[in-house]
């Protein structure tokens, strides 16, 4: 991988859950690397033959693309037969901590996602995240022309700070939102009227690294429904 490798952080989650491939999938095509104008992103691409849709996913603000919940929701994809990228952002593929301006993280990822819908072309883009990555999902959603939006540990406000909300950011993704975040999140939880959908999970921290089969069940079935995937 191009640049320092992503260290663990507390916050990110850690465990991998079971990995049910959907039918007709080829083999991953690991480590694509993409040129953004804040330099190269770097991309874990699970891409079947026909694949039924996009499904993006990046990670929290100092972490990387293993932590439990994203690859539970990488899981959920490939179970429907859809293409799932995981997506190292730039700023961690050049070794920093944090992400800098919204600005210009929001600009590389549409970059990012103009790319992957070369690859992947002619599918509904479902676009997600955890934690800071949520964030840049749910603000970019519109410009990307996302069907639907995958928030993990959405980090509602900072720790201790609840005047500092961010449920702007969910209300402006102008799509279908998904939100799973866990019960004792020190980063608050979203009201049920910022998303389509709430799930709050029991004994879960902002890690998500608990339950994953529980995060795959309700990724797949919330897939399944805003995709019309069980549809004629």
């Amino acid at each position: 991988m191009a640049g320092a490798a992503a260290p663990h952080r507390p916050d990110e989650g850690s465990g991998a859950p079971p990995c049910h491939p959907g039918p007709g999938h080829s083999a991953r095509l690991p480590g694509v690397e993409i040129d953004t104008g804040s330099g190269p992103a770097r991309v874990e691409l699970d891409k079947p033959r026909k694949p039924a849709f996009l499904l993006v996913l990046t990670h929290g603000a100092g972490g990387g693309v293993d932590s439990a919940d994203l690859l539970a929701a990488r899981a959920a994809g490939r179970e429907l037969g859809g293409a799932v990228a995981r997506v190292l952002q730039p700023y961690r593929v050049r070794g920093a901590a944090a992400p800098g301006s919204p600005v210009r993280q929001d600009a590389a990822w549409l970059e990012i996602i103009e790319a992957l819908r070369r690859k992947v072309p002619r599918v509904p883009l479902v676009q997600g995240g955890r934690s800071n990555g949520a964030r840049v999902a749910c603000r970019t959603a519109q410009a990307a022309g996302a069907r639907a939006v995958v928030a993990l540990a959405f980090p509602l406000h900072p720790p201790g700070r609840p005047e500092r909300s961010r449920a702007a950011e969910l209300r402006a993704a102008g799509t279908a939102v998904l939100v799973v975040n866990g019960a004792q999140d020190p980063f608050g939880i979203p009201d049920s009227a910022d998303a389509s959908r709430v799930v709050v999970l029991s004994g879960e921290t902002h890690a998500l690294s608990k339950q994953p089969e529980s995060i795959r069940n309700t990724v797949e079935s919330w897939l399944r429904e805003v995709l019309d995937l069980d549809g004629d």
